[in-house]
């Protein structure tokens, strides 16, 4: 919820609109559009599940022409492969060698993609291109099927890469 708290904080700066003729006060509804974040532990996910064949389809129609067909990248980042790399001189930093969470995975998608359509994805497209992806890094099987219980489980490689940040100004 600390990107919801950023958000009622821009939005309470909008309060004073009237005054500078910028922007206007958020309505209820438009808080809870934007509440969509998705906590490490699940907390956030929406109701829904996608499994790796459905995403291999949605990903094949809507991520393979930016990350290529096998997640290999280009013209956009590779989110495939990498995994051993990142105390290498040339580390590759993808979903399967780098990041922590399967969540992160789901709220980024969910967030920001298709790049030239984002939040178009509904909940079960995201599930499954999030199944997809997940595969494509030989982190789920290919039966796999993920939903609000099954991806918050899915233990990634690089969990136990990251530490607290022990600064006390910064929690």
């Amino acid at each position: 919820m600390r990107n919801l708290a950023w958000l009622l904080l821009a939005f309470a700066c909008l309060a004073h609109a009237d005054r500078i003729g910028l922007g206007t006060p958020p309505d209820a509804a438009l808080l809870r559009a934007w509440d969509i974040d998705v906590s490490p532990d699940g907390a956030g996910l929406p109701a829904g599940s996608g499994s790796v064949a459905d995403g291999r389809r949605v990903y094949a129609a809507r991520c393979a022409a930016c990350h290529g067909t096998e997640g290999q990248g280009n013209p956009m980042d590779r989110l495939a492969g990498g995994r051993g790399s990142l105390a290498s001189a040339q580390p590759v930093r993808t979903v399967g060698s780098f990041w922590p969470y399967a969540t992160t995975l789901f709220d980024y998608v969910r967030r920001a993609m298709p790049f030239d359509s984002p939040q178009s994805l509904t909940p079960d497209e995201v599930y499954a291109v999030s199944a997809f992806v997940l595969f494509l890094n030989g982190i789920v099987d290919e039966n796999a099927v993920m939903d609000a219980a099954t991806l918050p489980a899915v233990s990634m490689p690089n969990r136990n890469g990251f530490v607290d940040d022990p600064r006390p100004d910064v929690r």
